[in-house]
């Protein structure tokens, strides 16, 4: 596990920490010819060899990781584009922890998948996360879109802000809930009440104000039904 995180550090203060959104710039406008692509493989294979305490019976692995991410990284910087550039950062994160993983199997014997899908508590979490995120949003889709107002259809909010707004706030309405913090909810209900405000007295729509109350009501007795059957199932199984 030691080596897990140290190769996980090293990754987050070579990509993140020591690499200046000047570098970033200069790679996405010279590619291959940016000298400072190579710096940043550079950063990266020292504070590997630092962390790692210039063993080099880890030499096969630093290798991997320093070629793979330097193969990552000039796939993203060649074929990145404003419309699929959020999609790109999170693939090529999602490479290179991948690499992380592999690498770690060639020195540890890893069981961390095999723990995850013999736990089921954790299988449970993982249901009940997805039902106050994705399945959630679809059934409130599902219930609440008959009364949709005619004001709703206005362009005037971030696209699929609502959607994201409702999942990230039934996932802490859960979280409250298993952690035995049921106070945090009405300060959760309060902040969103605040927010709400304006569009509820600038709207003068009765139709947008009830919307918005079973919108909330819906979202909140979801997540809070789920967070109970939750605690309940967790008590039955080992």
């Amino acid at each position: 596990m030691i080596l897990l995180i140290k190769l996980l550090l090293a990754h987050l203060v070579g990509d993140f920490l020591l690499q200046p959104t000047s570098w970033v710039k200069d790679k996405e406008e010279k590619k291959i010819k940016s000298k400072y692509l190579y710096y940043h493989i550079g950063v990266h294979a020292l504070f590997l060899l630092l962390l790692l305490k210039f063993d080099f019976k880890y030499w096969l692995g630093m290798l991997v990781i320093v070629a793979s991410h330097y193969i990552f990284d000039l796939f993203k910087i060649y074929f990145v584009e404003k419309k699929n550039n959020r999609i790109f950062f999170f693939v090529d994160q999602l490479l290179h922890l991948l690499a992380i993983i592999y690498v770690v199997t060639l020195y540890e014997k890893v069981k961390f998948l095999e723990e995850v899908f013999e736990s089921p508590k954790l299988l449970l979490l993982l249901v009940a996360v997805l039902l106050v995120t994705t399945v959630a949003s679809i059934v409130m889709k599902v219930i609440i879109s008959k009364w949709r107002p005619e004001t709703m259809e206005e362009n005037g909010s971030l696209e699929d802000a609502g959607k994201y707004i409702g999942m990230l706030e039934r996932l802490f309405v859960f979280c409250f809930i298993i952690t035995n913090h049921w106070t945090a909810i009405g300060f959760l209900i309060t902040a969103k009440s605040v927010f709400r405000f304006g569009d509820l007295s600038q709207a003068r729509d009765r139709k947008l104000t009830e919307y918005i109350l079973i919108g909330t009501l819906l979202s909140f007795g979801l997540a809070i039904s789920v967070g109970l059957l939750y605690q309940f199932v967790e008590k039955y199984i080992s």
